[in-house]
């Protein structure tokens, strides 16, 4: 390819935009006015595939640790895609000792570390989580995977399984924890044989009964087991488990030497524009995100706000209507808006910040709409994942541009204790009860990982009087809000007394955090870490769970980066495992020094508890108002009557037949039962457009009507006079062959009586003329049947009533009633009882309805294709009777 010199730069930059290239590395010759491309290396942003996935063609992404999958972990990732949850797992060394199951992202990566940081990287196995709150199932499947590989060859040393994680946000640790038992288990002797030990450290709802239950399991199997909550360090059962194997524990850290900052003017906040937080702060939230805009106004009921701190939903594919919260006690009703113009023009005279929940698909277009409003809306949390980095970047410019600020994307969003919260920071109830962050403390924040925040919140809240604001900046390579931005703004509040960062591999943040710190901008003291360190124990290129966690050269690693922040002054522990111990010696230092005065505790405030949460816990009980027993979506999948849908699907035998066994009957019947009801559905579907209520439904169709106004007109003429005849045939026939009545006397009590004997009689039909539908019923019920004897006692009176008339033949109705009667009475799955129960309930109208739904939803789609007009009776089809 050749271009003139003038032009190369702006064709190379357009080439990158149409591609979304986010790296290009490329040698050229320059010949005169010509430049020639001679060789070339990219990469395409993976995020932006549903932007431009037809101009790359068939390329294919690298996976995370840059080699192919293996069985397992390709077992892992067709878990992963079954849920909404995130299930990962990287076999690193088949042979390992050290195994991990850990929950979280972040987590992930920070017991890597110290693993490896403890002299155990070549003796790990794994790499991976589970998080998102997974369903009990799917974790157990994702455990037994690990377990499968790690019980598959012996270890004369033994083998160490690290279940771990951080303080779960929203993830229910109890019911985690059952699906790993379960493996555990069934894993117990093949753990036993290879030396298994078990430590386990967990935190978030419900992880004391969870660990109680992990507890029981190990000693069940007979494997030693230690288990700890949120009190200990996250990565303590590292140390605790391998460091004393080698002889690895380290010297006592060195107390710090803290600097305390000279008192004088606040400096100015610098932080892209990101707007001051108090207990008047309000919120409007993008997204129909119910829950977490209750957990919001379960936040500022903890904190004594007055008012709610969410002013109105926004949901452009939606209505405008009123969402009924809970506002500590009371109820509470907040407006949503089918467009931010109208929420702005109803509730913009404050200054508001908006958390967007807009997937990030459409991400982009709601942030650009949002800052056209920016002078109401001062601040944006962009919470989606995957936002492609050209769209990021030119947010960040006209965010800038207008004086806005975003923080993420891929966010949890901030805590302001006391004050405000965005979003679903802080996680839980529980949560922000164990880190007391319904008041505020001395400490400010600032994270990537949103897992990592919550887990921040309890390691400050464990080492020091508590959090006054943290921020996480998010995951992605091209931030809004930056760690600097964060910190500079936490130098100039006067109530933060110390500050904590959590940074990771890739990206060159931490450099911009170590030059504030060597040219004086920030002052406070800072505790910092930076997480990935593992990265360097690899021969290979590591991808880490977040976009931007992957360093490109050797400044983007992340002991480069910790090198840097301790040489410029900032505190730097020697390896996450001593990072709480550190915030906690320097706390102490600046209380000791005066700089912080510890106020008196407050009492822990009570949030009125919801009554799904107290009856998950067995506290109260309360009757349903409704009850079902036929089916279940509660599950992974839906149940019919226990039976999961994909062994539905997979059962060639059942069909629409034994679905409807399942679903009336609530078991499996034998099959030549489905198949009777399959036949008797295929040949009472229709029979024209005069019968059974179709001559409704075209009158309908033909006048306008939808598809499901138009089939229940039909519907609601079935019965006895017009189709639908079952349920009286059935009551009919059966009364008299249970008083041992013969046919004759049947036909005489009729007659006597002036009844009509139900399901005898046809227009057209006749004994010379048969009903093939009947013939074929019959046939199938003598072929199949243990005993048919209602169908004889009917055979029997259509030989008598035939006698009268050649018409007065048993018609389908009457053949299906009898049929399905001796089936249900001789099939042996129901009782006497049962059967006639059936019966009286109106089981055969209802495969009537059932069969003619399928004719009926025929004749509206036959209507609409032919296109009639409005159906009108002319005076000739109508009657007039003298009055």
């Amino acid at each position: 390819m050749a271009l003139l010199g003038s032009h190369f730069q702006v064709a190379m930059l357009r080439f990158c935009r149409a591609l979304h290239v986010t790296d290009l590395r490329c040698r050229v010759c320059i010949s005169g006015s010509k430049v020639c491309i001679t060789e070339a290396e990219l990469q395409l942003d993976e995020t932006a595939g549903y932007l431009c996935q037809d101009r790359w063609g068939a390329c294919r992404f690298p996976v995370g640790f840059g080699r192919p999958e293996l069985p397992e972990e390709r077992q892992v990732h067709q878990l992963d895609a079954r849920t909404g949850a995130s299930l990962k797992f990287t076999l690193l060394n088949r042979q390992g000792r050290v195994w991990t199951l850990i929950a979280g992202g972040g987590a992930s990566v920070v017991y890597t570390d110290t693993i490896c940081e403890y002299g155990f990287a070549k003796e790990l196995a794994n790499y991976g989580e589970y998080s998102g709150d997974p369903p009990e199932e799917f974790v157990y499947e994702y455990t037994k995977i690990i377990l499968s590989v790690m019980t598959s060859s012996p270890e004369p040393y033994g083998k160490v399984l690290l279940i771990g994680g951080g303080v779960a946000n929203f993830t229910d640790v109890a019911s985690t924890f059952k699906g790993i038992v379960k493996a555990l288990k069934e894993f117990g002797a093949a753990l036993k044989a290879c030396g298994t030990t078990v430590w386990v450290r967990r935190g978030g709802p419900n992880y004391a009964e969870g660990l109680a239950k992990m507890k029981s399991a190990c000693e069940e199997i007979g494997i030693p087991a230690q288990v700890y909550g949120p009190e200990a360090h996250l990565t303590s059962i590292v140390r605790d488990a391998l460091a004393a194997q080698k002889g690895a524990v380290p010297p006592a850290m060195p107390e710090p030497v803290v600097k305390i900052p000279a008192g004088g003017a606040t400096k100015p906040a610098a932080c892209q524009h990101l707007m001051e937080f108090s207990a008047e702060t309000q919120a409007f939230v993008y997204g129909m995100q119910v829950k977490a805009v209750q957990r919001m106004l379960d936040f500022d009921t903890l904190c004594g706000r007055k008012t709610p701190s969410v002013a109105a939903m926004i949901n452009p594919t939606g209505e405008a209507t009123f969402e009924k919260f809970l506002f500590g006690s009371a109820d509470v009703l907040i407006p949503v808006y089918t467009s931010l113009a109208e929420a702005v023009e109803r509730h913009g005279k404050a200054p508001k910040m908006l958390v967007s929940f807009a997937s990030f698909r459409s991400v982009f277009s709601a942030t650009m709409e949002a800052l056209q409003f920016s002078e109401v809306i001062k601040s944006q949390a962009i919470i989606a994942e995957g936002v492609p980095e050209a769209l990021t970047r030119r947010l960040h410019f006209e965010a800038n541009q207008r004086g806005v600020a975003i923080i993420g994307p891929a966010t949890v969003g901030g805590m302001m204790p006391g004050r405000f919260r965005i979003g679903n920071a802080g996680g839980a109830v529980e949560n922000l009860l164990l880190a007391k962050l319904y008041r505020p403390g001395s400490v400010g924040y600032t994270t990537k990982s949103g897992g990592m925040s919550n887990e921040l919140n309890n390691i400050v809240a464990l080492n020091t009087d508590g959090v006054r604001e943290g921020i996480a900046i998010g995951g992605d390579r091209w931030p809004g809000v930056r760690f600097l931005d964060v910190l500079l703004r936490f130098e100039a509040d006067p109530n933060i007394k110390m500050m904590v960062l959590l940074g990771e591999v890739g990206g060159r943040e931490e450099y911009l955090v170590a030059e504030a710190l060597e040219d004086g901008r920030l002052t406070k003291p800072l505790v910092a870490w930076c997480c990935g360190t593992a990265a360097e124990a690899f021969d290979y290129e590591v991808q880490f769970g977040h976009a931007g966690a992957r360093a490109r050269d050797v400044e983007e690693t992340a002991g480069a980066k910790n090198r840097a922040m301790a040489k410029a002054g900032a505190h730097v522990p020697r390896s996450f495992d001593e990072f709480g111990d550190l915030i906690a010696a320097v706390h102490k230092a600046l209380v000791k020094a005066g700089a912080i005065v510890v106020a008196n505790e407050p009492p822990v405030p009570k949030l009125p508890s919801d009554y799904d949460a107290l009856k998950k816990k067995g506290l109260v009980r309360k009757p349903a108002n409704f009850v079902c027993s036929i089916s279940d979506d509660r599950g992974p999948e839906p149940t019919y009557a226990g039976v999961p849908i994909s062994e539905i699907a997979k059962d060639e035998q059942l069909g629409v037949g034994g679905a409807i066994s399942l679903l009336w009957f609530r078991r499996k019947l034998p099959v030549y039962v489905s198949k009777f009801i399959e036949l008797c559905i295929v040949t009472t579907a229709d029979h024209g457009p005069c019968v059974s209520g179709a001559h409704n439904t075209i009158v309908a169709a033909r006048a306008g009507k939808d598809l499901v106004s138009s089939l229940i007109s039909g519907l609601a003429t079935i019965g006895p006079r017009f189709g639908g005849a079952l349920d009286e045939a059935a009551r009919m026939f059966s009364e008299a062959l249970d008083r041992n009545w013969s046919p004759e006397k049947f036909v005489e009590k009729c007659k006597e009586e002036k009844t009509v004997i139900m399901g005898i009689g046809h227009r057209v039909k006749s004994l010379d003329n048969p009903d093939a539908r009947v013939v074929l019923i019959k046939e199938y019920a003598k072929t199949h049947f243990p005993a048919t004897p209602l169908l004889d006692f009917a055979l029997a009176v259509e030989q008598i009533t035939t006698k009268k008339k050649a018409s007065l033949i048993l018609n389908v109705d009457g053949c299906i009633a009898v049929c399905f009667v001796d089936l249900l009475r001789g099939c042996g799955d129901f009782s006497r009882s049962e059967a006639d129960e059936l019966v009286k309930n109106g089981v055969l109208n209802g495969l009537f309805v059932a069969s003619r739904t399928l004719g009926l939803v025929g004749h509206f789609l036959d209507q609409r294709r032919l296109k009639q007009p409005l159906y009108r009776h002319p005076y000739d089809d109508v009657t007039y009777l003298d009055s």
